[in-house]
C-alpha cells in the first residue's frame, strides 16, 4: 500500500530534481545551505520559502520516498512543501491533493508520535479554509507534542477562522512562551491586528522582517507590513513595503497585487493595472481578479471588469477541486456584482460552519444588498462591536455598517461610522470609498436641536 502511495504521489511530480553544485573557487566554509535544506528549514518553521528552493526540496523528498517508502518524516516534509508550493503558485487543484496524500501516507507509516504529519494536515486544512478540520488536526498535534512550538501556528489560524479569538490568543501566548523570532512574531502580528492593536502588529512585523533568515522570508513579512500600512490609509508606506518585497523576491505575487492596490489609491492607474495583471499571471488567486475587476469598474471599464469576474468564478471552481472552500469570497462577489440572494445562501452556510468576524461582515452586507436590512444590522454589529470580538479596525466593515444604518434611517450612527471608515482609510476600495463619501455628503451635517430654556 505504501509503495502504491509513493507511485501515486511521485507520478504527479511537476518537474525534475533541481541540482545544486558548488563552484570550484568557492571555499567550502563560505557555502550556505543547499536550496532544499533552506526550504526544509522554512517549511518546518512555517515561514515563506522561495519557489526555486521549494522545487529543490520537493525533488529531493520525492526521490527519498521512492527509495524509502516507509520514511514517515520525508513524507511529512514532502506534504508540507506541496502545501507551501500550492499557496505560492495558487495551484491548489494540483498540489493540495498531493499534499494530503503525502501527509496521510506519513501517518499511515507512523500512526503514533507523528506531530509533523498532524501539523501538516492542520496547515493544509487552514489553507483550504476548512477551519473545523484545521482545529481538530492541530489539537491532535498539540496533544502529542504540547511543547513543540510548530504545532501552535495552525492552531491560531484555526481558531481565528472559527471566530474564537480567546482561544487564538491563548494559543499565541503559548507559542510565545515556547519560541521567539520571526515566525512567532509574524503570528503575533496577525493576532494583534485582529484585536485592533495595529501599532503592536506593525512593530512585530518590523522585527520579523529584520530577523528573517533569507530574502523570501523577509519579503513575506514586508508584504504583510504593506497590507497593514494600506489598511490604515498609508498609501506611500504600503507601496514602499510592497516594492521592497518584490525586489527581494520577484515571486512575491501578493506584494505585486499590493502594489496594484496602493498605486490605484495614489491615482497611478496604468501602473496599478499592470501590477495586478502581473500578479494574476503568476499567482491567479480569485481575490486578485476581484480587486482588478473592481478597479476596472471604478474606471467605467465594464467589459474588462466582466472578464475578471469570469476569471474569479473559474478560479473558485478550480480551487474547489483542490478542496478549497471559496464560499466567503464568492459570497462577497455575488453580493456586489452578482446575485445577492445567492450570496446570502453561501454566507449563511459559511456562518454556520465557521462564524468568524469576516464572515459576519460579509453576511451582513449580503443581507443588506438583498434588501434584508434589519437582519443585516445584527451581523454588521457583530463584525464591529468590540464587546463581541469585532475588534478589527476595518474601514470596509465600518462602511458596511454605516450604509446599513443609513438605509434604516439611523442617521447619527450612519454618519459616525462612515466618517470613521474614511478616517481609517480613505482609499479602502476604488468602488466603495467614493460611495462612502457620497453617502456621507447626502447625510449632511447633524441637525442641531434647540435646547429648551430653564
Amino acid at each position: 500500500m505504501v509503495g502504491g502511495a509513493v507511485a501515486g504521489v511521485c507520478s504527479l511530480v511537476l518537474g525534475g530534481l533541481v541540482l545544486w553544485t558548488r563552484g570550484e573557487e568557492a571555499p567550502r566554509a563560505a557555502a550556505g545551505p543547499a536550496p532544499g535544506a533552506r526550504a526544509q528549514t522554512a517549511v518546518r518553521s512555517g515561514v515563506a520559502a522561495s519557489l526555486p528552493d521549494l522545487a529543490a526540496l520537493i525533488g529531493q523528498r520525492e526521490a527519498a520516498v521512492r527509495e524509502r517508502p516507509a520514511d514517515a518524516r520525508s513524507w511529512a516534509v514532502l506534504g508540507a512543501a506541496y502545501v507551501e508550493q500550492g499557496r505560492r503558485t495558487a495551484d491548489a487543484a494540483a498540489l493540495y491533493p498531493r499534499a494530503e496524500q503525502a501527509l496521510r501516507t506519513s501517518l499511515k507509516v507512523r500512526p503514533k508520535d507523528n506531530a509533523d504529519a498532524l501539523t501538516g494536515l492542520a496547515t493544509l486544512a487552514a489553507a483550504r479554509r476548512d477551519f473545523p478540520a484545521a482545529r481538530d488536526w492541530a489539537e491532535a498535534a498539540k496533544e502529542r507534542a504540547p511543547k513543540r512550538w510548530t504545532t501552535y501556528p495552525p492552531l491560531i489560524d484555526a481558531y481565528t477562522g472559527l471566530g474564537d479569538t480567546k482561544k487564538a490568543k491563548a494559543a499565541l501566548d503559548r507559542l510565545l512562551e515556547l519560541r521567539s523570532g520571526p515566525a512567532a512574531l509574524g503570528r503575533a502580528a496577525a493576532v494583534y491586528r485582529d484585536r485592533g492593536w495595529r501599532e503592536d502588529a506593525a512593530a512585530a512585523l518590523s522585527d520579523a522582517a529584520a530577523g528573517a533568515s533569507g530574502p523570501a522570508e523577509r519579503a513575506a513579512w514586508l508584504e504583510r507590513a504593506g497590507q497593514l500600512a494600506f489598511e490604515r490609509g498609508d498609501r506611500e508606506g504600503a507601496l514602499r513595503h510592497f516594492e521592497e518585497a518584490v525586489r527581494l523576491d520577484p515571486d512575491q505575487r501578493a506584494a505585486q497585487a499590493g502594489q496594484g492596490r496602493a498605486l490605484a489609491a495614489l491615482g497611478r492607474t496604468s501602473e496599478a493595472l499592470g501590477a495586478y495583471r502581473t500578479a494574476l499571471a503568476k499567482q491567479p488567486l480569485p481575490q486578485y481578479a476581484l480587486e482588478l475587476g473592481e478597479l476596472y469598474d471604478a474606471l467605467g471599464m465594464t467589459a474588462p471588469a466582466r472578464v475578471q469576474y469570469d476569471v474569479l468564478r473559474e478560479r473558485v471552481r478550480r480551487d474547489a477541486a483542490g478542496g478549497v472552500d471559496g464560499d466567503l469570497l464568492l459570497g462577497r462577489f455575488e453580493a456586489d456584482h452578482g446575485d445577492p440572494a445567492v450570496a446570502v445562501g453561501l454566507l449563511t452556510g459559511e456562518w454556520r460552519r465557521q462564524p468568524s468576524v469576516e464572515v459576519a461582515d460579509a453576511l451582513g452586507w449580503a443581507l443588506h444588498r438583498s434588501g434584508r436590512h434589519t437582519e443585516a444590522l445584527r451581523y454588521a454589529r457583530i463584525a464591529t462591536d468590540r464587546a463581541k470580538d469585532g475588534t478589527v479596525r476595518s474601514a470596509p466593515y465600518l462602511y458596511h455598517l454605516g450604509m446599513i444604518e443609513r438605509q434604516l434611517r439611523d442617521e447619527g450612527p450612519a454618519r459616525r461610522h462612515l466618517t470613521e471608515a474614511l478616517a481609517i482609510n480613505p482609499y479602502f476600495s476604488p468602488l466603495h470609498a467614493p460611495s462612502a463619501r457620497r453617502a456621507l455628503s447626502a447625510l449632511g451635517e447633524p441637525t442641531v436641536t434647540s435646547v429648551p430654556e430653564f
